[in-house]
Order: C-alpha cells, then sequence, then structure tokens
C-alpha cells in the first residue's frame, strides 16, 4: 500500500511539474534561471572569499611566527654570549643564569620551529585552496556570462516565436469562419470574383450589341449608297425605273 501511495504520489508530482512548464511563461523562467545562476555565483565568491582570507591568515601568523622565531634565536645567541663573559669573568652565578635562560629560549625556540613548520603546510594548504577558488570564481563567471548572454538570444527567439504565432493565428482566422454572420476571407473573394465575372460578361454583351448597331447602319449606308449610283446608272443609260430600254442595234435601223 505504501509503494502503491508513493507511486501515484510520484505520478501526480510529475503530471503537475509538466502541466506548469507547459503553461509557466518562459520570460518568467529565463529570469529565475539567471537570478538562480547569480545567486550560486553570489554563493561561489562567498565561499572563495573565506577561503583566501583563511590564506591570508595563515600567512600573517606564519610571518608573525617567523618573526618570533628570529627574535628568539638572537636571544638565545645573547644568553649564551653573556653566560661565556660570565664565566670568564669569574662570575659562576651569573653564568648559570643565562645559562638557564639560554636553555628556557632554547624550549621557546623549539615549539615555534614547530609552529613555523605547521603554519607553512597550513599556507601551503590555504594557498592551493585559494587559487583552486579564485579559478573556480573565475570559470563561473565566464559561464554566467555565457548564461546572461544565451539570455538574451533566447528572449529574442522567444519574441520571434510569439510574432510567428499571432501571424498563425491571424491567417488562420483568415481562413476560418470567425462566427456565423462574418464570411470568410476565401467567401468574400469569390463573391467578389463572381461579381466582376458577371459585370465583364455584361459589359461584353453592351459592346456587342453596339457593334451589331453600327454594323447595321453601316450596311444601310452602304446600300443607299448603292441604289443612288444605280439611279445614276439607269440616268445615264436612259432607263426608268419600272422597265428596261431596249438595246440599240449597232449601224442604224432595220429594214
Amino acid at each position: 500500500m505504501i509503494k502503491l501511495a508513493k507511486k501515484w504520489w510520484k505520478y501526480l508530482t510529475a503530471k503537475l511539474t509538466g502541466t506548469f512548464n507547459e503553461k509557466a511563461d518562459p520570460k518568467v523562467q529565463l529570469e529565475q534561471a539567471i537570478q538562480e545562476a547569480q545567486t550560486q555565483h553570489k554563493r561561489l565568491k562567498d565561499q572563495a572569499v573565506n577561503v583566501i582570507a583563511g590564506q591570508k591568515q595563515a600567512e600573517i601568523r606564519l610571518n608573525s611566527k617567523m618573526t618570533e622565531l628570529e627574535k628568539l634565536n638572537a636571544n638565545a645567541r645573547q644568553a649564551l654570549l653573556m653566560a661565556a663573559d660570565a664565566e670568564k669573568a669569574g662570575n659562576a652565578d651569573k653564568a648559570t643564569q643565562y645559562t638557564t635562560a639560554a636553555e628556557t629560549i632554547a624550549g621557546q625556540l623549539i615549539q615555534v620551529e614547530k609552529d613555523v613548520e605547521s603554519l607553512k603546510s597550513m599556507v601551503l594548504e590555504s594557498t592551493q585552496a585559494a587559487d583552486q577558488a579564485k579559478a573556480a570564481v573565475g570559470q563561473n563567471s565566464r559561464l554566467l556570462q555565457d548564461k546572461i548572454a544565451e539570455k538574451s538570444k533566447l528572449l529574442s527567439q522567444l519574441e520571434q516565436a510569439k510574432m510567428q504565432e499571432e501571424m498563425n493565428v491571424a491567417m488562420s482566422t483568415l481562413n476560418e469562419a470567425v462566427g456565423e454572420d462574418v464570411p470568410t476571407l476565401k467567401e468574400v473573394e469569390d463573391k467578389i470574383q463572381a461579381r466582376y465575372a458577371k459585370a465583364k460578361a455584361s459589359s461584353e454583351l453592351t459592346e456587342a450589341s453596339v457593334e451589331s448597331r453600327v454594323l447595321e447602319v453601316e450596311q444601310a449606308t452602304a446600300n443607299v449608297e448603292a441604289q443612288g449610283r444605280l439611279s445614276e446608272l439607269r440616268a445615264e443609260l436612259g432607263l426608268d425605273s419600272g422597265t428596261a430600254a431596249a438595246p440599240q442595234v449597232e449601224g442604224g435601223a432595220t429594214s
């Protein structure tokens, strides 16, 4: 039962995540991704600062111990010299005191030398860690700049995608019926073409009718001219309109 509940929970989580990703605004998600990258970079820088600060502190402590070591060395030498001088002067008590002081200083010197060696190892390790931290910050900084540049590119592509989607919707609207009382662009185009074709046909018929009338007028004019010419010819031949004249015989009258 518990396993089944876990499976259902994972399924619902995956489904809700998928639904959220489908409906989420890509622009907002890009901003979130860049902000998260910037936050991670800041955390990395803070960690690097702590590592470098630790390395600087180790160096300061080492330098301080080195100074203390030099001072103890000088004091030990001075105590030995003073013990030798007292011994030469026959002052055994002072010689003993200076020798004891030199021994005490030598004990301190040994401890400081150990501290110096330990600090040298610490400085070496911390320097390596600091170098790695600097390299990590530099690399992550370049990656962050690449992400910011990629963000600008993706935002540009997103705007182009939105514009294309709007154009697709507009073209789809033009090619599909918007409503019961609104014709499609195709229907309007067909209607306009039909009216144009009808008007063109009517115009051609009108032109044909006018041309036929002109032909009739021209034919009538030609007929009138022909009749006139025939009348002139009849008058020249001495023929009246009703009968034809007898043919003349060449050479005079007949016997």
